[in-house]
């Protein structure tokens, strides 16, 4: 399986997306930018610990931000999300031959 994602922005990647507020933030910016206090709303979660949240998520290229006045809007960046989709692809594409092969073999038995 060819991969062209390092293992450091793997890790970067699949680090930020391990915790639960953070693909939260992430599900919430897939529907369009917002800000940080909108992304903190529906989150039992305080704007210091939601800005320490967007800088994991920045930093793995996940979410552009940018201010206005005194509020800093953030955005999602497809690009990282297609690149993991992928990586998982060689490995769907593994799984679903072996599936396929299994039942096969399951058809094939009396």
């Amino acid at each position: 399986m060819v991969n062209q994602l390092s293992t450091m922005s793997l890790d970067a990647l699949f680090g930020a997306l391990s915790d639960p507020t953070r693909r939260a933030i992430v599900r919430q910016l897939a529907g369009g930018d917002a800000s940080v206090s909108e992304l903190a709303g529906p989150l039992d979660v305080s704007l210091p610990a939601i800005s320490k949240h967007l800088v994991v998520l920045r930093r793995a290229g996940l979410i552009d931000d940018r201010k206005e006045g005194r509020i800093r809007w953030c955005r999602l960046r497809g690009g990282r999300l297609a690149e993991i989709d992928r990586w998982l692809s060689d490995y769907r594409a593994f799984w679903e031959t072996r599936l396929d092969a299994l039942a096969a073999y399951v058809a094939d038995q009396p």
